[in-house]
């Protein structure tokens, strides 16, 4: 894969980024199959597998359960090959997702991911929407805590994963990246996220399969295709599947 600039943060990524919720959470997600946590050894299988296809985005967050953690021993091994995403603002604890904005939560929270990935920085961290997108960037003091993240040097680069266009359009006032569903069977953040890639924020989508419901060579063409997405996050526990979407993005970069 050829990689590609995310927007202006200074960051370089693959068109296909690995999603880790499957590593650490399997109750309460949206996939058509039930499946089981891997083991250690099959999240560092599959972890050198994205590695070897020259995957170097990895998607993560507190919400995934123990996703983080899991990743940890592996991001401490391989830390200057990796763009490593995380969020804030909800996690899930016995059952259901807590979500806190305020900045003293956020600090906290950043806190704790840096322990649980074993690094000393994060190089994107993204605000993890529960749907209040415009509500959490200009009523909250979210924005305050991420500022102060990045200018202490532990993040790199800021941004939303949104929910609607209100809320993408207002994280073009403030922030570096925003991540949003965009899919074969939901196009209708398209525009939006063609106006925040042109302001030089980076876009990430997510959803592109339709949590699992698409099949994946032309749903994965379609979005990897798009001159307003700067990669995809494919989810996936299999690395028969990662490598699937790989090998379509190679085709589209040749």
């Amino acid at each position: 894969m050829v990689p590609r600039p995310l927007g202006r943060t200074g960051l370089t990524v693959s068109p296909i980024g690995l999603g880790t919720t499957k590593l650490g959470r399997d109750t309460d997600v949206k996939y058509p199959k039930r499946f089981a946590l891997p083991s250690d050894k099959q999240v560092w299988e599959l972890l050198e597998t994205a590695l070897r296809l020259g995957v170097n985005l990895i998607d993560t967050a507190p919400a995934y359960g123990e996703s983080e953690r899991r990743l940890g021993p592996f991001v401490e091994t391989h830390r200057d090959r990796l763009v490593l995403c995380t969020k804030c603002g909800e996690k899930y604890d016995q059952g259901r997702s807590l979500c806190d904005f305020s900045a003293p939560t956020i600090l906290a929270s950043a806190e704790e991911s840096l322990r649980r990935l074993k690094t000393d920085y994060i190089d994107i961290l993204l605000l993890h929407s529960d749907g209040r997108d415009v509500e959490i960037l200009t009523q909250t003091d979210a924005l305050e805590a991420l500022a102060r993240l990045k200018k202490n040097g532990k993040v790199r680069a800021a941004g939303i994963s949104a929910k609607g266009q209100a809320g993408i359009s207002e994280a073009c006032r403030t922030l570096d990246i925003v991540m949003a569903p965009f899919s074969q069977k939901d196009q209708s953040l398209a525009e939006a996220l063609r106006k925040a890639h042109e302001l030089g924020l980076g876009v990430l989508a997510i959803k592109g399969l339709f949590s699992g419901h698409l099949e994946a060579r032309p749903a994965v063409e379609l979005v990897v295709r798009q001159p307003f997405i700067d990669a995809l996050i494919v989810g996936t526990i299999d690395p028969a599947h990662l490598r699937e979407a790989v090998e379509v993005a190679e085709k589209i970069s040749t």
